[in-house]
């Protein structure tokens, strides 16, 4: 069959005249693929998926309804560009009395978005021009840096270590880099490694951006998901909203990923050029889901229950994990469990796997123990567990983890 002259057509941003020629696999199709084969081989069987980054029930019912009583008013079907005052006020309020972010201005200082990775995809139009550096953590979530590199920016990945707590070293950035520096992307509660900042790094990262003039993105999507204390937002650090913004969502807070909804705050410049690129990109979320969405930020008890749903469940599998061999310690907050990955597997019958990446234990512990996990080797090789499994009630919850201890129980795992 002739090549179509549409293959010659594609931007080089992704991949030009070799798009979709790649052979290379994304490791999340490797592991759908490793699941579909698993099942295949163990017709029946059940995988216990702790892969999946997202919650595992419905957004309360109170919100559902808040949602249906919203969509049957005629005033809020149509494009609601950037958002009425309902969603901003209330993001304001939420701030205040949850995050400790006191005085944002609703109308100049915080907008809508369709969740926050749709805010992450915009905002590097505001910002990068050919050349610019952006800082992001490694591993991380890469959107803003993808979009930065269809600008024809640069990144430079800030590796997460567990000897500096899986926060960035701001110092171990180069001269040359640094002077070229625009951006900081940063993530706490972070993913994939569950990690919190404190107030004293996030006074360090404000005081680094004002003496290198760099802006500051921080994706507080999992914010509000602590096991201790109150959640802490970078835009309570004193001199935040002169270098930066933040990112919240509904998405893992609330129950609701599919929903899409959230909003950015901060700088009244960055939100205000936001919402400049905004307009040229969507006509709004649907304002009937953003009062719902203001519902649940005026109802922060809704995300204190199902962190405390996570914080359970995460000691629980902490336990199971520690009695395997693993060196797991609960984190903070989030719904993630990040842990180093073995290097090997012994059975019984003393024959022995050897794992040189954390992608090939991943694969392992999918074909042979029916679990799934996902691998990161960006900076040493960890396994993320999420404790997002699918578990009805806290007696199904036992059941499922007493399963993971079952099927690890029979190899003695090398580190």
């Amino acid at each position: 069959m002739t090549e179509s002259y549409i293959q010659n057509l594609f931007a080089e941003r992704i991949g030009g005249k070799q798009y979709g020629k790649s052979t290379a696999i994304y490791k999340f199709e490797k592991i759908k693929r490793a699941k579909r084969a698993a099942l295949a081989a163990n017709p029946g069987a059940e995988i216990i998926d702790m892969g999946v980054g997202e919650p595992d029930e419905m957004a309360f019912g109170d919100v559902v309804a808040e949602l249906h009583k919203e969509a049957l008013k005629p005033e809020n079907r149509g494009y609601s560009d950037n958002g009425d005052p309902v969603l901003k006020e209330a993001a304001a309020r939420y701030l205040d009395k949850v995050c400790g972010a006191q005085g944002i201005n609703p109308e100049t200082e915080v907008i809508h978005s369709i969740g926050s990775k749709a805010a992450l995809s915009i905002l590097p139009a505001a910002l990068i021009n050919p050349g610019d550096y952006v800082l992001m953590t490694t591993p991380g979530y890469p959107v803003f840096g993808t979009h930065a590199k269809y600008y024809g920016g640069l990144v430079h990945n800030l590796p997460l270590t567990e000897a500096n707590r899986f926060l960035p070293d701001l110092q171990s950035i180069p001269a040359e880099i640094l002077a070229k520096a625009k951006v900081l992307v940063i993530n706490y509660p972070n993913n994939p490694t569950g990690a919190s900042a404190t107030p004293e790094f996030f006074a360090k990262v404000v005081e680094f951006a004002l003496r290198n003039r760099i802006v500051v993105v921080h994706d507080a999507a999992y914010a509000a998901l602590v096991f201790e204390g109150k959640p802490l937002s970078f835009l309570a650090t004193p001199g935040a909203r002169e270098v930066g913004v933040e990112l919240h969502s509904t998405s893992k807070s609330f129950n609701m990923t599919g929903w899409r909804c959230g909003f950015v705050a901060g700088n009244e410049l960055l939100v205000k050029a936001y919402g400049d690129v905004k307009d040229n990109t969507d006509s709004g979320q649907f304002l009937a889901i953003q009062h719902a969405a203001a519902y649940c930020f005026d109802h922060p008890a809704i995300t204190e229950k199902i962190a405390a749903k996570y914080s359970r469940r995460m000691g629980a599998l902490v336990e199971v994990l520690r009695t395997a061999g693993f060196n797991a310690t609960k984190p903070k907050g989030s719904f993630f469990l990040y842990v180093k990955a073995p290097k090997g597997a012994v059975k019984k019958d003393g024959g022995r796997v050897e794992f040189k990446t954390a992608e090939e234990i991943s694969q392992w512990l999918i074909t042979e123990k029916l679990i799934s996990t996902v691998p990161w080797d960006d900076a040493g090789a960890y396994l993320r567990f999420s404790v997002t499994f699918i578990a009805s009630d806290q007696s199904e919850e036992k059941r499922v983890l007493a399963e993971v201890a079952r099927r690890l129980s029979d190899v003695r795992l090398e580190f």
